[in-house]
Protein backbone atom coordinates (compact mmCIF):
# COMPACT_ATOMS: atom_id res chain seq x y z
CA UNK A 1 0.00 0.00 0.00
CA UNK A 2 2.93 2.36 1.05
CA UNK A 3 4.94 1.90 -2.38
CA UNK A 4 0.88 2.32 -4.37
CA UNK A 5 0.66 6.15 -3.18
CA UNK A 6 4.73 6.48 -2.27
CA UNK A 7 6.24 5.37 -5.98
CA UNK A 8 9.97 6.47 -4.65
CA UNK A 9 9.74 3.17 -2.74
CA UNK A 10 9.73 1.59 -5.85
CA UNK A 11 12.90 2.81 -7.30
CA UNK A 12 14.51 4.22 -4.29
CA UNK A 13 15.82 0.76 -2.62
CA UNK A 14 17.22 0.03 -6.25
CA UNK A 15 18.80 3.21 -6.33
CA UNK A 16 22.66 2.82 -7.62
CA UNK A 17 25.23 5.11 -9.23
CA UNK A 18 24.53 4.56 -13.06
CA UNK A 19 21.24 6.20 -11.93
CA UNK A 20 22.32 8.60 -9.92
CA UNK A 21 25.07 9.56 -12.58
CA UNK A 22 22.33 9.64 -15.71
CA UNK A 23 20.19 11.61 -13.38
CA UNK A 24 22.60 14.23 -12.09
CA UNK A 25 23.40 15.02 -15.98
CA UNK A 26 19.96 15.17 -16.74
CA UNK A 27 19.52 18.03 -13.98
CA UNK A 28 22.31 20.07 -14.82
CA UNK A 29 20.89 20.40 -18.55
CA UNK A 30 17.19 20.87 -17.23
CA UNK A 31 17.86 23.65 -15.15
CA UNK A 32 19.74 25.13 -17.21
CA UNK A 33 16.69 25.51 -19.36
CA UNK A 34 14.30 26.00 -16.80
CA UNK A 35 16.21 29.44 -15.36
CA UNK A 36 14.82 31.20 -18.08
CA UNK A 37 11.73 29.71 -18.69
CA UNK A 38 10.71 29.62 -14.86
CA UNK A 39 11.21 33.77 -15.41
CA UNK A 40 9.27 33.97 -18.09
CA UNK A 41 6.34 32.13 -17.41
CA UNK A 42 6.23 33.82 -13.96
CA UNK A 43 6.28 37.17 -16.37
CA UNK A 44 3.29 35.88 -18.34
CA UNK A 45 1.52 34.92 -15.14
CA UNK A 46 2.14 38.77 -13.93
CA UNK A 47 3.92 37.71 -10.87
CA UNK A 48 7.46 38.49 -9.79
CA UNK A 49 9.89 36.84 -11.42
CA UNK A 50 11.33 35.07 -8.37
CA UNK A 51 8.14 33.23 -8.05
CA UNK A 52 8.85 31.69 -11.00
CA UNK A 53 12.09 30.19 -9.67
CA UNK A 54 9.68 29.08 -6.37
CA UNK A 55 7.39 26.92 -8.55
CA UNK A 56 10.38 25.41 -9.51
CA UNK A 57 11.75 24.00 -6.73
CA UNK A 58 9.41 22.26 -4.38
CA UNK A 59 6.96 20.80 -6.73
CA UNK A 60 10.17 19.09 -8.21
CA UNK A 61 10.93 17.32 -5.14
CA UNK A 62 7.01 16.53 -4.31
CA UNK A 63 6.96 15.11 -7.58
CA UNK A 64 9.71 12.88 -7.05
CA UNK A 65 8.30 11.34 -4.09
CA UNK A 66 4.57 11.03 -5.19
CA UNK A 67 4.87 10.65 -9.22
CA UNK A 68 4.94 7.54 -11.42
CA UNK A 69 6.44 8.74 -14.28
CA UNK A 70 10.11 8.61 -14.75
CA UNK A 71 11.29 11.42 -17.26
CA UNK A 72 8.28 14.03 -16.77
CA UNK A 73 9.54 17.05 -15.32
CA UNK A 74 7.00 19.62 -13.91
CA UNK A 75 7.25 23.48 -13.27
CA UNK A 76 5.58 26.26 -14.41
CA UNK A 77 4.00 25.96 -17.55
CA UNK A 78 2.67 28.29 -20.67
CA UNK A 79 -1.04 27.29 -20.41
CA UNK A 80 -1.28 27.36 -16.58
CA UNK A 81 0.19 30.69 -16.57
CA UNK A 82 -1.92 32.47 -18.98
CA UNK A 83 -4.67 30.72 -16.94
CA UNK A 84 -3.61 31.61 -13.93
CA UNK A 85 -3.30 35.63 -15.41
CA UNK A 86 -6.77 35.41 -16.40
CA UNK A 87 -8.31 33.94 -12.96
CA UNK A 88 -6.59 36.36 -10.48
CA UNK A 89 -6.12 39.68 -13.18
CA UNK A 90 -9.96 39.86 -12.37
CA UNK A 91 -9.90 39.92 -8.37
CA UNK A 92 -6.72 42.15 -8.05
CA UNK A 93 -4.26 44.51 -9.77
CA UNK A 94 -0.71 43.09 -11.27
CA UNK A 95 1.92 43.74 -8.66
CA UNK A 96 0.01 43.90 -5.72
CA UNK A 97 0.40 41.63 -2.53
CA UNK A 98 -3.54 40.33 -3.30
CA UNK A 99 -2.71 39.45 -6.39
CA UNK A 100 0.40 37.31 -5.80
CA UNK A 101 -1.69 35.80 -2.42
CA UNK A 102 -4.50 34.95 -5.28
CA UNK A 103 -2.14 33.24 -6.93
CA UNK A 104 -0.49 31.10 -4.31
CA UNK A 105 -4.10 30.56 -3.04
CA UNK A 106 -4.50 29.48 -6.86
CA UNK A 107 -1.50 27.03 -6.40
CA UNK A 108 -3.02 25.39 -3.02
CA UNK A 109 -6.62 24.92 -4.27
CA UNK A 110 -5.47 23.16 -7.35
CA UNK A 111 -3.31 21.17 -5.44
CA UNK A 112 -6.19 20.10 -3.32
CA UNK A 113 -8.85 19.28 -5.46
CA UNK A 114 -5.97 17.20 -7.50
CA UNK A 115 -5.04 15.18 -4.67
CA UNK A 116 -9.18 15.02 -4.02
CA UNK A 117 -9.70 13.34 -7.16
CA UNK A 118 -6.42 11.18 -7.21
CA UNK A 119 -8.16 9.29 -3.94
CA UNK A 120 -11.46 9.23 -5.02
CA UNK A 121 -10.12 7.54 -8.38
CA UNK A 122 -11.21 10.44 -10.40
CA UNK A 123 -8.63 10.75 -13.30
CA UNK A 124 -11.58 9.50 -15.81
CA UNK A 125 -13.22 12.73 -15.74
CA UNK A 126 -10.15 14.16 -18.00
CA UNK A 127 -11.47 11.72 -20.53
CA UNK A 128 -13.87 14.41 -21.02
CA UNK A 129 -11.72 17.01 -22.44
CA UNK A 130 -11.63 15.41 -26.10
CA UNK A 131 -8.53 15.66 -28.01
CA UNK A 132 -9.98 18.50 -30.46
CA UNK A 133 -11.37 20.38 -27.67
CA UNK A 134 -7.92 20.33 -26.04
CA UNK A 135 -5.92 20.80 -29.20
CA UNK A 136 -8.16 24.38 -30.48
CA UNK A 137 -7.63 25.43 -26.49
CA UNK A 138 -3.88 24.82 -26.83
CA UNK A 139 -3.91 26.66 -30.46
CA UNK A 140 -5.93 29.74 -29.15
CA UNK A 141 -3.62 29.63 -25.88
CA UNK A 142 -1.28 29.78 -27.54
CA UNK A 143 -1.94 32.87 -29.92
CA UNK A 144 -3.23 34.77 -26.85
CA UNK A 145 -0.24 34.21 -25.09
CA UNK A 146 2.25 35.13 -27.85
CA UNK A 147 -0.41 38.26 -28.23
CA UNK A 148 -0.04 39.42 -24.55
CA UNK A 149 4.09 39.03 -25.19
CA UNK A 150 3.97 41.63 -28.04
CA UNK A 151 3.77 44.95 -25.70
CA UNK A 152 6.62 43.81 -23.80
CA UNK A 153 9.07 42.90 -27.57
CA UNK A 154 7.37 46.68 -28.56
CA UNK A 155 8.65 48.37 -25.35
CA UNK A 156 4.78 49.40 -24.36
CA UNK A 157 2.02 48.61 -22.19
CA UNK A 158 -0.60 46.41 -23.30
CA UNK A 159 -3.08 44.53 -21.67
CA UNK A 160 -6.58 42.69 -21.88
CA UNK A 161 -8.24 39.31 -21.58
CA UNK A 162 -9.16 38.32 -25.56
CA UNK A 163 -7.53 38.85 -28.51
CA UNK A 164 -9.88 41.85 -29.36
CA UNK A 165 -8.95 43.54 -26.22
CA UNK A 166 -5.15 42.79 -26.55
CA UNK A 167 -4.86 43.90 -30.49
CA UNK A 168 -6.84 47.26 -29.60
CA UNK A 169 -4.84 48.22 -26.62
CA UNK A 170 -1.13 47.74 -29.06
CA UNK A 171 -2.85 49.67 -31.58
CA UNK A 172 -3.55 52.46 -29.61
CA UNK A 173 -0.03 52.86 -27.91
CA UNK A 174 1.93 51.99 -31.02
CA UNK A 175 3.04 55.82 -31.10
CA UNK A 176 4.95 54.90 -27.79
CA UNK A 177 7.04 51.97 -29.34
CA UNK A 178 10.49 51.95 -27.44
CA UNK A 179 13.04 51.03 -30.42
CA UNK A 180 16.04 49.51 -28.41
CA UNK A 181 13.12 47.18 -26.55
CA UNK A 182 11.83 46.61 -30.12
CA UNK A 183 15.83 45.73 -31.44
CA UNK A 184 16.52 43.84 -28.30
CA UNK A 185 13.18 41.79 -28.40
CA UNK A 186 12.55 40.74 -32.23
CA UNK A 187 15.91 40.31 -31.72
CA UNK A 188 16.07 37.71 -29.81
CA UNK A 189 12.62 36.13 -31.60
CA UNK A 190 15.38 35.65 -34.88
CA UNK A 191 17.95 34.15 -32.60
CA UNK A 192 16.03 31.88 -30.80
CA UNK A 193 13.86 30.42 -33.71
CA UNK A 194 17.69 30.66 -35.57
CA UNK A 195 19.01 28.16 -33.14
CA UNK A 196 15.53 26.08 -32.79
CA UNK A 197 15.53 25.22 -36.86
CA UNK A 198 19.20 25.32 -37.56
CA UNK A 199 21.42 25.76 -34.69
CA UNK A 200 21.58 21.60 -34.50
CA UNK A 201 22.99 21.52 -37.88
CA UNK A 202 25.19 23.65 -37.78
CA UNK A 203 26.69 22.47 -34.78
CA UNK A 204 26.54 18.88 -36.34
CA UNK A 205 27.83 20.02 -39.93
CA UNK A 206 30.93 21.57 -37.49
CA UNK A 207 31.61 17.97 -35.64
CA UNK A 208 29.46 18.12 -32.64
CA UNK A 209 28.18 15.12 -31.33
CA UNK A 210 24.07 14.71 -32.52
CA UNK A 211 22.89 14.55 -28.92
CA UNK A 212 24.97 17.13 -27.76
CA UNK A 213 24.35 19.68 -30.77
CA UNK A 214 20.40 19.00 -29.71
CA UNK A 215 20.37 19.51 -26.11
CA UNK A 216 22.43 22.65 -27.22
CA UNK A 217 19.93 24.16 -29.25
CA UNK A 218 17.11 23.35 -26.78
CA UNK A 219 18.91 25.74 -24.14
CA UNK A 220 19.83 28.41 -26.72
CA UNK A 221 17.41 30.98 -24.56
CA UNK A 222 20.80 31.19 -21.73
CA UNK A 223 22.79 32.62 -24.56
CA UNK A 224 19.69 35.15 -25.32
CA UNK A 225 19.78 36.13 -21.42
CA UNK A 226 23.82 36.50 -21.49
CA UNK A 227 23.57 38.50 -24.53
CA UNK A 228 20.64 40.82 -23.82
CA UNK A 229 21.37 41.36 -20.24
CA UNK A 230 25.02 42.03 -20.79
CA UNK A 231 24.10 44.34 -23.59
CA UNK A 232 21.75 46.18 -21.54
CA UNK A 233 24.02 46.52 -18.79
CA UNK A 234 27.09 47.40 -21.24
CA UNK A 235 25.27 50.36 -22.90
CA UNK A 236 23.10 51.60 -20.05
CA UNK A 237 19.62 50.88 -22.14
CA UNK A 238 17.66 50.62 -19.13
CA UNK A 239 18.11 54.66 -19.51
CA UNK A 240 17.02 54.54 -22.78
CA UNK A 241 13.59 52.88 -21.25
CA UNK A 242 14.34 49.33 -21.67
CA UNK A 243 12.45 47.62 -19.04
CA UNK A 244 14.75 45.11 -16.82
CA UNK A 245 13.89 42.65 -14.78
CA UNK A 246 15.76 44.10 -11.75
CA UNK A 247 16.37 43.05 -8.06
CA UNK A 248 15.58 39.43 -7.62
CA UNK A 249 15.80 38.13 -4.06
CA UNK A 250 19.03 36.10 -3.94
CA UNK A 251 17.20 33.67 -0.92
CA UNK A 252 15.41 30.60 -1.10
CA UNK A 253 11.38 31.03 -0.35
CA UNK A 254 10.40 30.77 2.82
CA UNK A 255 7.51 28.55 3.85
CA UNK A 256 4.10 30.48 3.32
CA UNK A 257 0.25 29.99 3.90
CA UNK A 258 -2.05 30.98 1.00
CA UNK A 259 -4.81 34.25 2.54
CA UNK A 260 -7.44 31.88 4.37
CA UNK A 261 -10.19 34.16 2.72
CA UNK A 262 -12.88 31.50 2.13
CA UNK A 263 -14.71 34.49 -0.36
CA UNK A 264 -11.52 34.26 -2.13
CA UNK A 265 -11.75 30.95 -2.38
CA UNK A 266 -14.79 30.96 -3.41
CA UNK A 267 -13.61 33.09 -6.44
CA UNK A 268 -11.39 31.01 -8.02
CA UNK A 269 -12.59 27.74 -7.29
CA UNK A 270 -13.87 26.87 -10.48
CA UNK A 271 -10.36 28.45 -12.22
CA UNK A 272 -8.45 26.10 -9.78
CA UNK A 273 -10.67 23.22 -11.43
CA UNK A 274 -10.17 24.28 -14.47
CA UNK A 275 -6.24 24.44 -13.92
CA UNK A 276 -6.35 21.12 -12.61
CA UNK A 277 -7.97 19.45 -15.29
CA UNK A 278 -5.98 21.01 -18.14
CA UNK A 279 -2.59 20.46 -16.45
CA UNK A 280 -3.28 16.84 -15.59
CA UNK A 281 -4.35 16.34 -19.36
CA UNK A 282 -1.39 17.19 -20.37
CA UNK A 283 0.62 16.02 -17.54
CA UNK A 284 -0.40 12.59 -18.53
CA UNK A 285 -0.06 12.88 -22.24
CA UNK A 286 3.40 13.51 -21.98
CA UNK A 287 3.84 11.10 -19.15
CA UNK A 288 2.35 8.50 -21.27
CA UNK A 289 4.26 9.12 -24.23
CA UNK A 290 7.29 8.78 -22.75
CA UNK A 291 6.69 5.86 -20.36
CA UNK A 292 5.90 3.90 -23.85
CA UNK A 293 9.05 4.92 -25.23
CA UNK A 294 10.70 3.11 -22.23
CA UNK A 295 8.20 0.18 -21.58
CA UNK A 296 7.22 1.62 -18.00
CA UNK A 297 4.18 1.86 -16.50
CA UNK A 298 2.44 4.89 -14.99
CA UNK A 299 -0.78 5.01 -12.81
CA UNK A 300 -3.14 8.07 -13.80
CA UNK A 301 -4.76 8.22 -10.25
CA UNK A 302 -1.36 8.46 -8.58
CA UNK A 303 -0.52 11.05 -11.40
CA UNK A 304 -3.17 13.25 -10.00
CA UNK A 305 -2.06 12.60 -6.25
CA UNK A 306 1.25 13.41 -7.51
CA UNK A 307 0.28 16.48 -9.37
CA UNK A 308 -1.98 17.15 -6.15
CA UNK A 309 1.04 17.57 -4.10
CA UNK A 310 3.32 19.71 -6.42
CA UNK A 311 1.09 22.67 -6.36
CA UNK A 312 0.73 22.40 -2.65
CA UNK A 313 4.31 22.40 -2.57
CA UNK A 314 4.54 25.14 -4.83
CA UNK A 315 1.72 27.03 -2.96
CA UNK A 316 3.72 27.18 0.43
CA UNK A 317 7.14 27.96 -0.98
CA UNK A 318 5.88 31.08 -2.45
CA UNK A 319 5.13 29.38 -6.03
CA UNK A 320 1.90 29.56 -8.51
CA UNK A 321 0.08 26.71 -10.64
CA UNK A 322 2.20 24.03 -11.85
CA UNK A 323 2.32 20.91 -14.11
CA UNK A 324 4.14 18.71 -16.08
CA UNK A 325 5.82 20.72 -19.19
CA UNK A 326 6.58 18.46 -23.00
CA UNK A 327 9.32 20.89 -23.69
CA UNK A 328 11.84 20.45 -20.29
CA UNK A 329 10.71 16.57 -20.33
CA UNK A 330 12.11 16.01 -23.70
CA UNK A 331 14.68 17.77 -22.70
CA UNK A 332 14.80 15.61 -19.14
CA UNK A 333 14.29 12.04 -21.02
CA UNK A 334 16.87 13.19 -24.06
CA UNK A 335 19.54 14.09 -21.39
CA UNK A 336 18.83 10.32 -20.24
CA UNK A 337 16.88 10.81 -16.80
CA UNK A 338 16.54 7.32 -15.49
CA UNK A 339 14.16 8.22 -12.39
CA UNK A 340 12.26 11.37 -10.90
CA UNK A 341 15.25 11.82 -8.84
CA UNK A 342 16.38 13.98 -11.55
CA UNK A 343 13.56 16.54 -11.10
CA UNK A 344 14.96 17.03 -7.18
CA UNK A 345 18.42 17.15 -8.47
CA UNK A 346 17.17 19.98 -10.57
CA UNK A 347 15.33 21.53 -7.91
CA UNK A 348 18.49 21.57 -5.92
CA UNK A 349 20.27 23.43 -8.77
CA UNK A 350 17.23 25.73 -9.26
CA UNK A 351 18.17 26.61 -5.85
CA UNK A 352 21.29 26.85 -5.95
CA UNK A 353 20.98 29.28 -8.89
CA UNK A 354 18.57 31.62 -7.08
CA UNK A 355 20.75 32.07 -4.52
CA UNK A 356 24.06 32.71 -6.57
CA UNK A 357 23.22 33.96 -9.95
CA UNK A 358 19.93 36.13 -9.27
CA UNK A 359 22.32 39.31 -9.12
CA UNK A 360 23.39 38.72 -12.35
CA UNK A 361 19.92 38.80 -14.02
CA UNK A 362 19.14 42.36 -12.80
CA UNK A 363 19.39 44.13 -16.07
CA UNK A 364 18.30 41.19 -17.45
CA UNK A 365 15.63 42.82 -20.37
CA UNK A 366 11.80 42.05 -20.06
CA UNK A 367 11.76 41.21 -23.96
CA UNK A 368 13.60 38.71 -24.28
CA UNK A 369 11.93 36.56 -21.82
CA UNK A 370 8.74 37.77 -23.69
CA UNK A 371 10.33 36.22 -27.17
CA UNK A 372 11.57 33.11 -24.87
CA UNK A 373 7.69 32.89 -24.42
CA UNK A 374 6.61 33.87 -27.84
CA UNK A 375 9.07 31.23 -29.75
CA UNK A 376 7.86 28.58 -27.30
CA UNK A 377 4.30 28.86 -27.76
CA UNK A 378 4.14 29.31 -31.01
CA UNK A 379 4.90 25.81 -31.42
CA UNK A 380 1.37 25.03 -29.61
CA UNK A 381 -0.37 25.96 -32.49
CA UNK A 382 -1.55 23.39 -35.00
CA UNK A 383 -3.52 24.95 -37.70
CA UNK A 384 -3.50 21.68 -39.18
CA UNK A 385 -5.86 19.87 -36.91
CA UNK A 386 -8.62 22.61 -38.41
CA UNK A 387 -8.05 20.73 -41.96
CA UNK A 388 -7.88 17.12 -40.42
CA UNK A 389 -10.91 17.47 -38.21
CA UNK A 390 -12.82 19.24 -41.07
CA UNK A 391 -12.00 16.44 -43.47
CA UNK A 392 -12.94 13.64 -40.91
CA UNK A 393 -15.89 14.90 -38.83
CA UNK A 394 -17.54 18.06 -39.19
CA UNK A 395 -19.17 17.96 -35.48
CA UNK A 396 -15.49 17.65 -34.39
CA UNK A 397 -14.62 20.45 -35.98
CA UNK A 398 -17.27 22.54 -35.14
CA UNK A 399 -16.47 21.82 -31.27
CA UNK A 400 -12.64 23.02 -32.35
CA UNK A 401 -13.50 26.07 -34.03
CA UNK A 402 -16.26 27.23 -31.24
CA UNK A 403 -13.05 26.64 -28.84
CA UNK A 404 -10.59 28.50 -30.55
CA UNK A 405 -13.34 31.26 -31.58
CA UNK A 406 -14.58 31.70 -28.21
CA UNK A 407 -10.88 31.94 -26.23
CA UNK A 408 -9.54 34.29 -28.65
CA UNK A 409 -12.45 36.72 -28.12
CA UNK A 410 -13.84 35.69 -24.71
CA UNK A 411 -10.66 34.61 -22.83
CA UNK A 412 -9.29 31.02 -21.37
CA UNK A 413 -12.33 29.63 -19.31
CA UNK A 414 -15.27 30.65 -21.55
CA UNK A 415 -13.59 28.92 -24.56
CA UNK A 416 -12.45 25.79 -22.30
CA UNK A 417 -15.91 25.67 -20.85
CA UNK A 418 -17.86 25.89 -24.23
CA UNK A 419 -15.69 23.56 -25.73
CA UNK A 420 -15.98 21.43 -22.86
CA UNK A 421 -20.35 21.81 -23.08
CA UNK A 422 -20.47 21.53 -26.89
CA UNK A 423 -18.29 18.27 -26.93
CA UNK A 424 -20.68 16.76 -24.67
CA UNK A 425 -23.86 18.29 -26.45
CA UNK A 426 -22.46 16.74 -29.74
CA UNK A 427 -21.66 13.14 -28.05
CA UNK A 428 -25.10 13.14 -26.36
CA UNK A 429 -26.41 14.12 -30.13
CA UNK A 430 -24.78 11.31 -31.68
CA UNK A 431 -25.39 8.49 -29.36
CA UNK A 432 -28.95 9.71 -29.73
CA UNK A 433 -29.76 8.94 -32.99
CA UNK A 434 -26.93 6.18 -33.42
CA UNK A 435 -26.70 4.22 -36.95
CA UNK A 436 -29.25 1.88 -38.03
CA UNK A 437 -28.47 -1.59 -40.19
CA UNK A 438 -30.51 -3.98 -41.36
CA UNK A 439 -29.08 -7.11 -42.07
CA UNK A 440 -29.31 -9.85 -44.29
CA UNK A 441 -27.11 -12.81 -44.51
CA UNK A 442 -23.69 -12.79 -46.95
CA UNK A 443 -24.29 -15.95 -49.39
CA UNK A 444 -21.61 -18.47 -48.55
CA UNK A 445 -21.09 -17.73 -44.72
CA UNK A 446 -22.82 -17.27 -41.50
CA UNK A 447 -22.27 -13.48 -41.56
CA UNK A 448 -25.03 -11.21 -41.74
CA UNK A 449 -24.22 -7.49 -43.54
CA UNK A 450 -26.21 -4.10 -43.95
CA UNK A 451 -28.22 -4.67 -46.71
CA UNK A 452 -27.36 -1.30 -48.65
CA UNK A 453 -23.53 -1.94 -48.56
CA UNK A 454 -23.93 -5.75 -49.55
CA UNK A 455 -25.21 -8.12 -51.90
CA UNK A 456 -26.98 -10.18 -49.16
CA UNK A 457 -29.97 -12.37 -48.72
CA UNK A 458 -33.25 -12.08 -46.91
CA UNK A 459 -36.56 -13.02 -45.89
CA UNK A 460 -39.12 -11.17 -46.25
CA UNK A 461 -41.02 -12.41 -42.69
CA UNK A 462 -38.21 -11.50 -40.86
CA UNK A 463 -36.24 -8.42 -39.80
CA UNK A 464 -32.90 -7.96 -38.77
CA UNK A 465 -31.86 -4.67 -37.00
CA UNK A 466 -28.39 -3.69 -35.48
CA UNK A 467 -28.16 -0.71 -33.46
CA UNK A 468 -24.45 0.65 -33.33
CA UNK A 469 -24.72 2.00 -29.69
CA UNK A 470 -25.00 1.30 -26.30
CA UNK A 471 -29.03 2.12 -25.21
CA UNK A 472 -29.38 4.48 -22.74
CA UNK A 473 -32.02 7.32 -22.25
CA UNK A 474 -31.22 9.75 -25.05
CA UNK A 475 -31.82 7.03 -27.75
CA UNK A 476 -34.15 4.36 -26.34
CA UNK A 477 -36.89 6.73 -27.86
CA UNK A 478 -34.97 6.77 -31.14
CA UNK A 479 -34.81 2.55 -31.01
CA UNK A 480 -38.61 2.72 -30.95
CA UNK A 481 -39.05 4.56 -33.08
CA UNK A 482 -37.05 2.64 -35.41
CA UNK A 483 -38.77 -0.49 -34.84
CA UNK A 484 -42.12 0.85 -35.01
CA UNK A 485 -40.78 2.19 -38.70
CA UNK A 486 -39.01 -1.06 -39.90
CA UNK A 487 -42.25 -2.73 -39.06
CA UNK A 488 -44.57 -0.70 -40.14
CA UNK A 489 -42.37 -0.76 -43.92
CA UNK A 490 -42.55 -4.59 -43.59
CA UNK A 491 -46.35 -5.62 -43.52
CA UNK A 492 -44.99 -9.34 -44.04
CA UNK A 493 -42.72 -8.89 -41.33
CA UNK A 494 -43.34 -11.64 -38.46
CA UNK A 495 -40.26 -11.57 -36.52
CA UNK A 496 -37.61 -8.83 -35.35
CA UNK A 497 -34.41 -9.71 -34.25
CA UNK A 498 -32.23 -7.25 -32.85
CA UNK A 499 -28.68 -7.72 -33.21
CA UNK A 500 -27.00 -6.64 -30.57
CA UNK A 501 -22.85 -7.27 -30.84
CA UNK A 502 -22.43 -2.98 -30.23
CA UNK A 503 -24.65 -2.96 -27.12
CA UNK A 504 -22.23 -2.22 -24.08
CA UNK A 505 -25.09 -1.11 -21.77
CA UNK A 506 -28.66 -0.94 -21.19
CA UNK A 507 -29.43 1.52 -19.15
CA UNK A 508 -33.17 1.87 -17.33
CA UNK A 509 -34.81 4.10 -19.68
CA UNK A 510 -33.75 1.52 -22.39
CA UNK A 511 -34.99 -1.75 -20.42
CA UNK A 512 -38.28 0.07 -20.37
CA UNK A 513 -38.19 0.94 -24.29
CA UNK A 514 -36.88 -2.63 -25.24
CA UNK A 515 -40.22 -4.08 -22.77
CA UNK A 516 -42.38 -1.66 -24.31
CA UNK A 517 -41.36 -2.65 -27.79
CA UNK A 518 -41.88 -6.31 -26.56
CA UNK A 519 -45.72 -5.95 -25.92
CA UNK A 520 -45.99 -3.71 -28.96
CA UNK A 521 -44.39 -6.50 -31.29
CA UNK A 522 -46.76 -9.01 -29.73
CA UNK A 523 -49.44 -7.32 -30.47
CA UNK A 524 -49.05 -6.79 -33.73
CA UNK A 525 -48.12 -11.01 -33.96
CA UNK A 526 -44.45 -10.21 -34.22
CA UNK A 527 -42.29 -12.23 -32.17
CA UNK A 528 -38.80 -10.22 -30.76
CA UNK A 529 -35.73 -11.79 -30.30
CA UNK A 530 -31.99 -10.52 -29.15
CA UNK A 531 -28.82 -12.10 -30.43
CA UNK A 532 -25.53 -11.71 -29.90
CA UNK A 533 -26.00 -10.44 -26.27
CA UNK A 534 -22.74 -9.47 -24.78
CA UNK A 535 -22.07 -11.12 -21.33
CA UNK A 536 -22.44 -7.85 -18.97
CA UNK A 537 -25.57 -7.17 -20.68
CA UNK A 538 -26.92 -10.35 -20.42
CA UNK A 539 -25.93 -10.23 -16.60
CA UNK A 540 -27.98 -7.25 -15.88
CA UNK A 541 -31.00 -8.56 -18.23
CA UNK A 542 -30.79 -11.37 -15.77
CA UNK A 543 -31.77 -9.67 -13.25
CA UNK A 544 -35.47 -8.55 -13.89
CA UNK A 545 -37.77 -10.00 -15.59
CA UNK A 546 -37.73 -8.98 -19.07
CA UNK A 547 -36.48 -12.52 -20.52
CA UNK A 548 -39.31 -14.24 -18.52
CA UNK A 549 -41.48 -11.85 -20.84
CA UNK A 550 -39.64 -11.55 -24.45
CA UNK A 551 -42.04 -13.31 -26.51
CA UNK A 552 -38.80 -14.73 -28.62
CA UNK A 553 -35.29 -15.92 -27.37
CA UNK A 554 -31.60 -14.99 -27.39
CA UNK A 555 -29.67 -16.51 -29.41
CA UNK A 556 -25.52 -16.65 -29.26
CA UNK A 557 -25.19 -15.40 -33.25
CA UNK A 558 -27.47 -13.90 -35.60
CA UNK A 559 -27.11 -17.20 -37.84
CA UNK A 560 -28.34 -19.03 -34.99
CA UNK A 561 -31.63 -16.96 -35.03
CA UNK A 562 -32.38 -17.11 -38.35
CA UNK A 563 -31.91 -20.66 -38.71
CA UNK A 564 -34.14 -21.18 -35.78
CA UNK A 565 -36.79 -19.64 -37.69
CA UNK A 566 -35.98 -20.41 -41.38
CA UNK A 567 -33.36 -22.91 -41.25
CA UNK A 568 -33.64 -23.88 -44.97
CA UNK A 569 -33.32 -20.28 -46.31
CA UNK A 570 -30.25 -20.04 -43.92
CA UNK A 571 -28.34 -23.32 -44.87
CA UNK A 572 -29.15 -22.66 -48.74
CA UNK A 573 -27.72 -19.32 -48.07
CA UNK A 574 -24.74 -20.76 -46.10
CA UNK A 575 -23.89 -23.30 -49.22
CA UNK A 576 -24.58 -20.55 -51.99
CA UNK A 577 -21.17 -18.84 -53.80
CA UNK A 578 -20.21 -16.04 -52.07
CA UNK A 579 -20.75 -12.16 -53.88
CA UNK A 580 -18.43 -9.72 -53.90
CA UNK A 581 -19.47 -6.84 -51.89
CA UNK A 582 -21.22 -3.48 -53.26
CA UNK A 583 -19.05 -0.49 -52.82
CA UNK A 584 -19.94 1.62 -49.87
CA UNK A 585 -22.91 3.15 -49.77
CA UNK A 586 -22.52 7.53 -50.17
Amino acid sequence: MLKKYLPILTWGPTYGRSELTSDLIAAVIVTIMLIPQSLAYALLAGLPPEMGLYASMAPLVAYAVFGTARALAVGPVAVASLMTAAAVGKLAQQGTPEYIGAAIALALISGLLLIAMGALRLGFLANFLSHPVISGFITASGLLIAMSQLGHILGIKAGGENLYEMTTALVARLGEINPWTTLIGTGAIAFLYWARLRLKRVLIARGVAPRIADLAAKVGPVAAIVASTGAVWAFGLEQSGVAIVGAIPNALPSPTLPPLDLELWAQIAVPALLISVVGYVETISVAQTFAARKRQRIDPDQELIALGFSNVGASVSGGFPVTGGFSRSVVNFDAGAETPAAGAFTAVGIALATVFLTPFLYYLPKATLAATIIVAVLSLVDFRTLRHTWTYSKADFTAIAATILLTLLQGVEAGLIAGVGLSIALHLYRTSRPHVAIMGQVPGTEHFRNINRHDVVTDPEIISMRIDESLYFPNARFLEDQVNAAVAANPQAKHLILVCPAINSIDASALESLEAINHRLAEGGVTFHLSEVKGPVMDKLQRVHFLDELTGQVHLTQFDAVASINPELARATLAARRLQPRQPAA
